[in-house]
């Protein structure tokens, strides 16, 4: 058996645990890697992201054009991120494509590669359209649609629901410098009692206030 080595060492001889000599050195390595691991879920606040609230996407500001336009738009009422962005067919292909989907956005946001405007890819391209069918199922399959509309069963299973419907629910213009701060904070983004008027705007408007206006 391997030479000479009796059947323990033989088991342990690709034994994780390293030299006693090394033994302190790998407990601090090892601690400080499972401490930057913590931090880093701490930072990127990753326990929201098994929630279906809408303000996790707005974790990375490169969604927040998107969060603001949804929040303006008349879906805001009906349906949420993850109703529209991920599987819904069970819970297991959900969690699947939010994990994989994510993996991909912070790897993106990490390396400072992101686009100007975001586009969804193939993969996202079909998990949308199959949720706008399935949320508006009794409007795909309307026979007055049907009668009235032409080419209804063309535009309903050879196009893209948004080639049409474009304005729903993002409107046309999402670039990073199109959408201004909505006057309501971002809690995620906004520090704790932070102003929306910002102190060097508050003063000036104070000043104007108490200097009388020339005549």
């Amino acid at each position: 058996m391997a030479g000479n080595l009796s059947p323990k060492r033989f088991l342990f001889r690709y034994s994780l645990i390293p030299p006693k000599k090394w033994r302190p050195v790998a407990t601090v390595l090892v601690a400080i890697f499972i401490g930057l691991g913590f931090y880093t879920l701490k930072l990127s606040n990753a326990v929201s992201y098994l929630s279906d609230d809408p303000k996790a996407c707005v974790n990375c500001h490169l969604m927040t054009p998107q969060y603001i336009t949804w929040n303006h738009s008349s879906h805001r009422e009906v349906a949420h991120c993850n109703d529209c962005h991920v599987p819904q067919d069970n819970l297991f292909s959900k969690f699947y494509f939010k994990a994989k989907d994510g993996l991909y956005h912070s790897s993106i946001f990490t390396i400072g590669a992101e686009p100007q405007v975001i586009r969804a890819l193939e993969p996202s391209i079909e998990v949308i359209q199959n949720n706008c069918v399935r949320c508006h199922q009794d409007r795909v399959v309307d026979p007055k649609l049907e009668a009235s509309v032409d080419q209804h069963a063309v535009h309903r299973t050879d196009r893209l629901c948004w080639e049409c419907h474009r304005e729903v629910p993002h409107g046309r213009v999402k670039s990073l410098s199109s959408v201004g701060l909505q006057p309501e904070r971002i809690e995620i983004h906004a520090r704790e009692k932070a102003a929306i008027i910002p102190a060097w705007l508050k003063e000036m408007m104070e000043t104007n206030q108490k200097t009388p206006a020339a005549k």
